[in-house]
């Protein structure tokens, strides 16, 4: 008995080679793109410039603000707050040794409570989070750690990432495109992908809590005050939490526990009398306007 030959195992064959192609080709544009961190000496693979970064940043800021309330006057106290300490926490800090130009923004939304930073420098808190903050010394934490994502290229390496996980996703979908089990395979490369992405976030998280809290003891301020930060997220967290495995960020708790051990270790004698928790914000000299 003969039988005929369709053509769907030659087919098979050149997606499969197709696939191959578009895997190599994302990993080798991924690694052939790096660059050492002139701040933290680390290699990364970054596919864009530090100006592209800072223009990218630029140009998304005001759709961010946008999305937020808008950005509150420059000649609001609570503003000109923001600014001050943020300026503070960059220029005392490794953080000055970087090429980014640090802005710092107060968001004018009173109920979402968040602080972020975009690729290049730019830096925002919003208003629900900062009526939050008892003292300098917690802004500075907040904006510190904003300043180590930036510092960390954050951004711009998920950016690279991101470009390599579509392409090694698109290249696993044309691989069983035909395939009985082929939308599976898409499906599940996808969210191989999106694992990925979410334990990266996770780590940077965690780096950026570690520069932020020595970015702001560089700065003079007591990293004790980032204890009170944790327990403002996790009181505002209760009730609307996923698992810690599928977040982006660590849980508040693990955050409180990374800072004692900090403490522990850098101040095993007890923080250092110069370092300070600043003004309340709600002094007069910062008039803390709702």
């Amino acid at each position: 008995m003969e039988y005929e030959n369709d053509g769907r195992g030659s087919g098979f064959g050149i997606r499969i080679l197709i696939a191959i192609a578009m895997a190599i080709f994302g990993l080798f544009t991924y690694y052939s793109h790096t660059e050492v961190n002139p701040v933290t000496g680390e290699k990364q693979h970054i596919s864009l410039t530090t100006d592209q970064e800072i223009a990218l940043g630029l140009q998304a800021a005001p759709e961010m603000a946008a999305e937020m309330g808008g950005e509150v006057a420059t000649t609001d106290p609570q503003s000109q707050v923001v600014k001050s300490i943020g300026q503070k926490v960059w220029q005392n800090s490794d953080a000055h040794r970087s090429p980014y130009q640090f802005a710092f923004h107060l968001l004018a939304d009173s109920k979402t409570i968040n602080a972020f930073a975009l690729p290049g420098g730019q830096v925002f808190i919003t208003r629900g989070l900062l009526d939050k903050l008892e003292n300098e010394a917690q802004l500075a934490g907040v904006l510190g750690h904003e300043i180590g994502h930036v510092i960390n290229r954050h951004a711009a390496e998920h950016m690279a990432k991101g470009q390599l996980g579509q392409l090694l996703a698109g290249a696993a979908g044309v691989a069983t495109t035909d395939n009985r089990r082929g939308m599976s395979g898409a499906i599940v490369a996808q969210a191989v992908n999106q694992m990925t992405q979410l334990k990266f976030s996770r780590n940077d998280e965690s780096e950026a809590d570690d520069f932020g809290l020595k970015y702001m003891t560089q700065s003079g301020f007591d990293p004790r005050a980032m204890l009170g930060v944790m327990q403002i997220l996790q009181d505002a967290s209760r009730g609307n939490r996923q698992p810690e495995f599928l977040a982006t960020h660590p849980h508040p708790e693990a955050r409180l526990e990374k800072i004692k051990s900090f403490l522990a270790k850098t101040y095993p004698e007890g923080v250092p009398s110069y370092l300070t928790q600043g003004r309340p914000l709600n002094s007069p000299q910062n008039v803390n306007y709702r």
